[in-house]
């Protein structure tokens, strides 16, 4: 998949018919924008950095209040998912971008910071941000709640992780499944258990 296309065309589609508005929008339409590309660990990412900026540009025309993050360590991510909880609490509309590696541990999908190591599967809850807590911080606010993720690539960090349990699995293709809970929807780069390719552009 071109991500060029992917950027461009899921960010029109998915705030169609959102008028723009003053760039003071009090709030009612907060989004969060985060992409990792500097990881520690594994292999860089060339593209999400940038990604993150053009969506955030896009999102602010449309009157979004905007917290851009680039290449976020895990607390710089933790921390700023619970800032914009509490600023999507009285928002018409929340949105997360979220640009880099992902995974998929026993049917759990999680965003991975740049300076996770991930030795093991458990880790995973100590060194990277759950998809669910994304999904509850846009769930507060008073109209729609959209996660848009751009981290459906190989994991990485499969190869050299350990399991804590033999039958506890990291996928190596994507992230999982997510069904539409409440108000809040979830839009990924490739289809569920599949890659997007990181692209050799710009973007």
């Amino acid at each position: 998949m071109n991500r060029r296309a992917f950027v461009s065309g899921l960010a029109v589609a998915a705030l169609a018919g959102v008028a723009p508005l003053p760039a003071a929008a009090d709030g009612k339409r907060v989004a969060l924008v985060i992409g990792n590309g500097a990881y520690r660990s594994v292999p860089a990412l060339t593209n999400p950095p940038t990604d993150a900026g053009d969506i955030a540009a896009a999102l602010k025309r449309l009157g979004f209040a905007v917290t851009l993050i680039r290449n976020g360590s895990f607390d710089d991510m933790r921390r700023s998912l619970i800032a914009f909880g509490r600023e999507a609490a009285g928002a018409d509309m929340a949105t997360v971008y979220f640009a880099g590696h992902g995974m998929e541990i026993n049917g759990d999908n999680w965003l991975i910071p740049v300076d996770a190591e991930l030795k093991r599967d458990t880790d995973a809850a100590n060194e990277a941000i759950s998809l669910q807590s994304v999904m509850l911080q846009v769930s507060s606010t008073g109209s729609l709640g959209l996660v848009i993720l751009d981290a459906c690539r190989n994991n990485p960090f499969a190869t050299k992780m350990s399991r804590s349990i033999a039958t506890r699995a990291a996928a190596t293709s994507g992230l999982g499944r997510i069904e539409p809970v409440g108000n809040v929807l979830v839009a990924y780069a490739a289809r569920d258990g599949t890659t997007a390719l990181d692209g050799d552009g710009r973007n």
